[in-house]
């Protein structure tokens, strides 16, 4: 044999142990081709903490999930037409009318196909609480600072799926082409003719010709089921893989800091208990759909453009929108022969902008507090009372126009004055958010004063003990550790301050107008009456060497 011959390697063989059934075969052929033992060592020991407010996303995946399982099933039978048919089927009431093919098609789901009204139940009821679990936790996001960093782009992936989450629920009831979706749709189609200079533009862009149309249903099918969900689904697993990657929040106690988490790992503990909520959000929903209806369509009928259904109201999610067109006065102003509809284009600005706001939030708390470093601990909502008010005041801002919506519903069911409704809205949409702003600041700083001294004097025994000198007192006892440092372990940033006028030089310094907002903000966030100081180891120290705990 020659030399080359024998230097020449020779078949390469495995040394891992035959694969005991085909199972084990297949995980490791799947392995040798994307490392999954890698990615699982990694991740299926990753620890999740356990709180309760921490199951408001997870309703947000579960009913998503829904969504798309429902949805696809929907879009077997239904047929996004507006050609004008005559219903033949089987619900009575509506036999020989005519209508849009969309319409019929709806209706034949509810009566016609086995199941069809449940699913279409079920696909709503799925919608109607994915976008309220989304909110309530954005809120709990909120209120506990969790959007901090480094989460700020997570917090714009949420609120990304909420604001389309609430579009794309508007698309899909107004699908069926039924009066009061019809009538949801000519309240787009007047807001987009608002819009000044481009607006009669856009209204034929999306209608395709003269309202109604023949095309917007189509149109919106394919958005509803296509280009929004898609965009959804690319956010939601953005959104989970930085909440992998980041870690997830946790509440303050005993062990847990900024650079661990405290809870249960993944698998098996934490799946077993997502598969189970899973199960019951589903049976909650598909409990609501068989017991409520929601959007009874073959009870408004075919849409027609002549007609305005009774009680005409939009999804509790787009009422926000509802109420500022219902309180705006209708003022017009005419400008070099055109006329700007100020009714409906101011509220078509403040939408938006309220949208914007929550978006930038954690951008604009950052540039106030001038905070850079990472947290992982979530706060209590009573330890930022400005922040906490901030949100109450934005809660309290949509009920008001959530009420507006529905003035006609509170007139006619209270006997009430419509015209008084309206009025007393408008006045709340300035006077509220103050109010509960006020109150709930308030609120924050009496609850962090009692916890300031329960740290101090321990917590009522209730007990009484009477001294020498006749004075009855209740006993106090001191807190326990854990406690102690669930009290005391949250930050109190210091407001920023102006820079001395001259330097070390004697030379004058210029503030600019962007810095002197920051720090006037700045105290309006952490200065003398926005936070109350928690107690310091040497006071605790004192008082408890000094007997304070009677």
């Amino acid at each position: 044999m020659r030399a080359d011959q024998q230097s020449s390697p020779g078949p390469v063989t495995s040394t891992r142990a035959e694969p005991a059934n085909k199972a084990e075969a297949l995980a490791d052929w799947t392995d040798g081709r994307l490392g999954i033992y890698a990615l699982a060592k990694s991740n299926i020991r990753k620890i999740f903490p356990d709180h309760w407010s921490f199951m408001l996303g997870e309703i947000c995946l579960y009913t998503f999930v829904i969504i798309i399982l429902t949805g696809v099933w929907l879009t077997l039978f239904f047929k996004p037409s507006m050609a004008e048919v005559i219903y033949e089927g089987q619900y009575i009431p509506l036999r020989g009318i005519e209508m849009s093919e969309a319409y019929r098609s709806t209706v034949n789901i509810s009566f016609d196909i086995r199941g069809g009204l449940l699913m279409r139940q079920i696909h709503h009821w799925s919608a109607i609480v994915f976008v309220a679990a989304m909110l309530v936790h954005m809120m709990r996001v909120f209120f506990t600072g969790a959007f901090r960093k480094p989460r700020e782009i997570n917090w714009l992936f949420g609120a990304g799926l909420l604001i389309l989450g609430m579009f794309d629920g508007f698309m899909g009831y107004s699908l069926p082409d039924d009066l009061l979706s019809g009538t949801g749709i000519r309240f787009m189609e007047g807001a987009v003719l608002a819009v000044p200079i481009v607006g009669t533009y856009l209204m034929f862009f999306i209608f395709g010709s003269q309202f109604p149309g023949m095309d917007i249903v189509p149109r919106l099918f394919t958005v509803h089921i296509l280009l929004i969900p898609g965009i959804m689904l690319g956010l939601l697993v953005a959104h989970l893989i930085l909440v992998f990657y980041h870690k997830h929040t946790q509440f303050a106690g005993p062990g847990r800091t900024e650079q661990n988490v405290v809870g249960m790992p993944l698998m098996p503990v934490y799946m077993a208990k997502a598969g189970g909520f899973f199960f019951l959000v589903f049976g909650v929903v598909a409990f609501m759909s068989a017991i409520a209806t929601v959007n009874p369509i073959w009870a408004y009928g075919p849409y027609r453009p002549d007609q305005v259904s009774t009680d005409a109201q939009p999804d509790w999610y787009m009422g926000y929108s509802e109420g500022l067109i219902r309180i705006m006065p209708g003022w017009e102003i005419g400008l070099w022969g055109h006329t700007l509809n100020m009714g409906v284009f101011v509220p078509l600005m403040i939408f938006p902008l309220v949208l914007v706001a929550i978006w930038g939030y954690p951008f604009l708390e950052a540039w106030i507090t001038g905070d850079r470093g990472e947290h992982h601990m979530a706060d209590r909502p009573r330890n930022a009372p400005v922040r906490t008010a901030f949100g109450a005041a934005w809660v309290s801002l949509y009920l008001v126009l959530l009420a507006a919506g529905g003035n006609d519903l509170l007139a006619t069911h209270f006997d009430l004055s419509i015209n008084a409704i309206t009025n007393a809205a408008r006045i709340g949409f300035f006077v509220v958010p103050v109010v509960i702003f006020v109150i709930t600041k308030r609120w924050c700083l009496g609850l962090q004063r009692r916890d300031k001294e329960k740290v101090l004097h321990g917590r009522e025994t209730g007990v009484i003990q009477r001294l020498q000198h006749g004075e009855y007192i209740e006993v106090h006892a001191p807190l326990p550790q854990d406690r102690l440092y669930t009290l005391t372990s949250h930050e109190q940033p210091q407001p920023h301050k102006l820079p001395a006028e001259v330097d070390e030089n004697g030379v004058a310094r210029k503030v600019g107008l962007l810095e002197r907002t920051r720090v006037k903000l700045s105290r309006g966030f952490y200065g003398q009456g926005s936070q109350i100081a928690k107690p310091t180891a040497e006071e605790h120290q004192e008082i408890a060497s000094g007997h304070g705990h009677h």
